[in-house]
């Protein structure tokens, strides 16, 4: 028979060994300053590459009217096309835009994802132009696909319709709400830059 001080030895021990056995999932300060340190360099890493993404199309479409924004970790692209009234037909001039577009992806970030926007100007119903403005931003993302060579797995579309927060001139319609009938493209970014 063990004496007493043998078995609060031995359970002391026991609870040494639960103790110990439960510390295991401490992480050293070493190794959580390295991940940290690692954290920090990625995200330096994918800034710069967003960085050169912008500047890079702030060259391409400086001959555009066309406002480039850099927005944590995703990058804008307004105005890239600009629909008629009723129509969801791509224009002429706008296809060199997402020709240049396809072109700046396709080359330094072939495995970005990016959301082709669609908006509608303020007339006709809410319905109406929610469906107009999503066939819109299909037709871009169509051509991106098609003629730009971007695959089809990454390049999306959303229409937002008419809302009255995202049109550039407030109400308008016909010839001066040309600016509100458009397609916009943001980039988000997966992987890193490929050149």
């Amino acid at each position: 028979m063990a004496s007493v001080g043998s078995r609060i030895g031995y359970g002391f021990v026991g609870v040494l060994v639960v103790a110990l056995s439960g510390c295991t999932g401490y992480v050293k300060k070493s190794d959580f300053d390295a991940t940290i340190a690692e954290l920090r360099s990625n995200d330096q890493k994918q800034q710069q590459e967003i960085d050169a993404i912008t500047q890079e199309m702030h060259q391409k479409f400086a001959q555009y009217d066309t406002q480039i924004t850099a927005m944590q970790g995703r990058i804008s692209v307004d105005t890239i096309a600009h629909f008629d009234t009723n129509q969801t037909t791509l224009r002429d001039e706008d296809k060199q835009r997402l020709n240049d577009f396809a072109k700046v992806m396709h080359d330094h970030h072939a495995n970005a994802v990016i959301t082709a926007e669609g908006f509608a100007d303020p007339s006709g119903s809410a319905g109406y132009n929610q469906r107009l403005a999503l066939k819109r931003a299909q037709a871009v993302r169509d051509y991106l696909v098609q003629t730009g060579g971007l695959n089809a797995d990454q390049v999306r579309a959303v229409g937002y319709g008419k809302v009255a927060n995202r049109q550039v001139v407030k109400g308008a319609t016909g010839d001066q709400g040309q600016p509100n009938r458009r397609v916009s493209l943001v980039t988000d970014f997966a992987g890193s830059s490929a050149g």
